[in-house]
């Protein structure tokens, strides 16, 4: 017969707080779900999907500003219920580390992929005229992109994959959003500049480029075509906002877990970068990317209440409840 030590479970204590993303789809406003109950225990290496981990951040704050008032009755007056004026709340802290997405989720605008430049082509800030893009064959996946040669490719490259800009309007980008197309656009290779379908190229043969992690989007959309990218670049201005679904995890010391969920978030400060000394007197500094953003909220389906936020706990094994 085993004997079991249940113990009250003291307040957690915890370290470092770890962001993860996901894209909403931006036409329909719905969000990536997580659920707590059966998803809360995944490793924190291999979120579920369509879960990006962004790894640990620092200076986590979240705040609400949702305001509630007193509805008043009576001769004096006096507070007969309350009500919630309005909701709001923002969430800032600080990426450790320079991504595709962790700039993009540090700005307010669109993010671009620097495409590789055409021989002559005229300079841009946004990146000059790209090389001509490679259409995608059938039988591709989201880490295996088949091409009828890979010429113009190499292994530690990185690649976008995605559509022709064909005079679209609307919300473009398979299936992410980049950007949200006004009136239409004559480059070719737009959609391809603001797609999150991106990835680096491990291994290359002579038909197959083989990523080393998946792209975002999945598997390439059908007409889909592949560009090499040589960086990133985003704006200060612009009249487009990202919009992710978020999740940020406490783990505490005896493996509890502590969870924020906002299914909306959209940033609401332009591009900011901090800079962290590494020593005293030494003039190295690590420049990190600040992030703001402000909660949209969502229905709950379960009993149509308007939330911004959901906070969960998983307690310690064995701890009292």
């Amino acid at each position: 017969m085993s004997t079991t030590n249940w113990f009250s479970n003291a307040a957690p204590v915890t370290r470092r707080v770890r962001a993860y993303f996901a894209p909403v789809n931006r036409t329909a406003q719905t969000p990536t779900l997580f659920d707590p109950a059966g998803q809360g225990t995944f490793s924190f290496t291999a979120p579920p999907a369509p879960w990006i981990d962004l790894g640990w951040i620092q200076g986590f704050t979240r705040k609400t500003a949702s305001k509630i008032a007193a509805v008043n009755s009576g001769i004096p007056a006096a507070p007969l219920e309350q009500v919630r004026e309005s909701l709001s709340a923002q969430v800032s802290f600080e990426f450790l580390g320079w991504t595709k997405l962790t700039m993009a989720l540090a700005t307010g605008s669109q993010h671009m992929n620097l495409l590789a430049p055409a021989a002559g082509a005229t300079l841009a800030a946004v990146g000059a005229q790209a090389t001509t893009a490679v259409a995608v064959q059938s039988g591709s996946t989201s880490t295996s992109i088949a091409l009828a040669s890979t010429a113009g490719f190499t292994a530690g490259q990185a690649v976008a994959v995605d559509i022709d800009n064909t005079g679209q309007t609307g919300y473009v980008g398979s299936p992410v959003s980049g950007a949200y197309i006004r009136q239409a656009i004559s480059d070719v290779d737009y959609i391809r500049r603001v797609t999150f379908n991106v990835a680096l190229i491990s291994q290359i043969t002579s038909t197959v480029l083989t990523l080393a992690s998946p792209l975002p989007g999945g598997a390439p959309a059908t007409g889909a075509k592949a560009q090499v990218v040589t960086g990133f670049v985003d704006r200060e201005g612009g009249s487009f906002f990202q919009e992710w679904s978020a999740l940020f995890i406490m783990p505490g010391s005896q493996n509890e877990r502590i969870f924020f969920y906002y299914p909306r978030l959209q940033p609401n400060t332009g591009a900011e970068e901090t800079p962290i000394e590494l020593a005293s007197k030494s003039k190295l500094e690590r420049i990190s990317l600040h992030a703001q953003f402000t909660a949209l909220p969502v229905t709950d389906p379960l009993d149509g209440e308007r939330i911004l936020c959901y906070r969960s706990f998983l307690p310690a094994p064995n701890a009292l409840v």
